[in-house]
């Protein structure tokens, strides 16, 4: 079963490249990769440019506006995502509490609708 894993964090309190606590994560994140996709568990996953880089669009009768910035700008910002097949949702859960972002932001778990 397939869920998407959305990692949400405010950028604007991550750590110093470099630092001590920034190379932590990076570990974290690097460990959380090996087992997911030594599981055969991975199916996707990347970070994401910062939210200044995000344009929202929007379409409302017929016409396409375009804001630069996230959807929602402020707060915790969407700063990566993964695919896992896994067996349910409990196992996604599981696997998602092991992100770092978890540990300073928050993980969103969803199942994905499989259309036939």
């Amino acid at each position: 079963m397939k869920h998407l894993i959305v990692l949400y964090a405010d950028e604007s309190s991550f750590p110093p490249p470099g630092s001590a606590e920034a190379e932590r994560q990076l570990a974290g994140y690097d460990a959380f990769y090996k087992e997911v996709s030594g599981s055969g568990a991975f199916q996707a996953g990347d970070p994401v440019q910062p939210s200044s880089t995000a344009t929202t669009v929007s379409v409302r009768n017929g016409k396409t506006d375009t804001t630069p910035g996230p959807a929602r700008p402020g707060g915790e910002q969407v700063i990566g995502f993964y695919v896992l097949d896994v067996r349910d949702q409990a196992e996604a859960v599981e696997l998602a509490a092991k992100i770092p972002a978890a540990e300073y932001g928050h993980v969103e778990v969803r199942p994905i609708l499989v259309l036939s």
